[in-house]
């Protein structure tokens, strides 16, 4: 089962480039600290080099080694711009616009990301989610095939047996009312992170109903999602629509739908929305111990994700590597 040495033993085979776009965050300085010293994922701090190293030193950070890229005085500019009026040219960009875009270190660290400079990003210390997510839907966009961008908390537990318990819940954070097909989107991409923790993903389609015990639009949506998931992925278990007790308890999955090869041992969890989800995953952290990793979000060409503003130094490191690792897995 998961535990993040997997994840370094992948980077420090195939070390990545990762874009902190608060350089000057206290956070961000300490975590920049941790992953110059391993040497497995190579920090770009964005902002000026001089108030970086100020903020570094005054909070007693080593960062030397730290790649630390100035908008103001980055030597690529002209070809970022070039490159920026070009994929937003539908959208009247002019030069003069696009360098007040670039200004902006969330969309300069995304347009980093995807010149190749860097292989991931992950800000959010500071930016809301929409700023952070804007510029990866306009910059790097979503995979072929892909309509959303989604989301997935990885939920960690250690068990009694010294293995830690992993589970994934998607989505949570991004989609407010998906779709039938948005929901078979989600369930896919889900389940590929799933799999980067070590869950051999059992895709559970939630639902207040089991298998037509309830009616309603909502029943018939995850019930329809979880028909369209089955034929797109038929290598992938899943099963829905399900109540939660059906779909992890062993016990109430053999009264309630029996012949189901899903229910009683799902890991994977698709949820009809965002209030639902958030909720989830919040009971799960709160009140039962799970450490959850996320939002991380799918379905873009390169790994960008969103970090609370809330968050710490250890939080900004762990989500740091899970963004990483994802970039072996795009």
């Amino acid at each position: 089962m998961f535990g993040f040495g997997q994840l370094i033993d992948t980077l420090k085979k195939s070390p990545k480039k990762i874009v902190f776009t608060e350089g000057e965050d206290s956070r961000i300085l300490e975590a920049a600290s941790r992953l110059l010293a391993s040497n497995f994922l190579h920090p770009i701090l964005i902002g000026n080099e001089e108030k970086i190293m100020d903020a570094a030193e005054e909070c007693g950070f080593n960062i030397r080694g730290a790649e630390i890229i100035d908008p103001e005085n980055y030597e690529k500019m002209d070809e970022m711009v070039e490159m920026l009026c070009e994929i937003r040219k539908k959208k009247g960009m002019t030069p003069e616009m696009a360098r007040e875009v670039l200004s902006q270190a969330n969309y300069f660290g995304t347009m980093l990301v995807k010149m190749g400079v860097a292989d991931s990003l992950l800000g959010g210390a500071t930016y809301s989610t929409a700023d952070t997510v804007r510029p990866a839907l306009q910059l790097i966009k979503t995979k072929p095939g892909h309509s959303i961008v989604s989301s997935c908390f990885i939920l960690v537990r250690p068990s009694a047996t010294g293995e830690n318990e992993v589970i994934a819940m998607g989505d949570c954070a991004i989609n407010i009312k998906p779709t039938e097909d948005e929901l078979v989107e989600i369930a896919g991409e889900a389940s590929k992170c799933a799999r980067i923790f070590g869950v051999d993903p059992q895709v559970a389609f939630l639902s207040y109903s089991t298998h037509g015990s309830g009616k309603g639009e909502d029943v018939d949506k995850m019930r329809n999602a979880a028909q369209k998931a089955r034929a797109k992925y038929p290598d992938l278990p899943i099963d829905g629509e399900l109540q939660f007790d059906a779909a992890v308890s062993p016990r109430v999955a053999r009264t309630k739908c029996p012949e189901s090869e899903v229910a009683g041992h799902a890991n994977t969890f698709i949820f009809p929305d965002i209030n639902a989800g958030n909720i989830g995953y919040k009971i799960a952290q709160r009140m039962g111990n799970f450490e959850a990793y996320g939002p991380i979000l799918l379905g873009l060409n390169a790994p960008v994700n969103d970090l609370s503003r809330g968050c710490n130094a250890s939080e900004v490191y762990s989500m740091a590597i899970i963004t990483a690792a994802l970039a072996n897995n795009i």
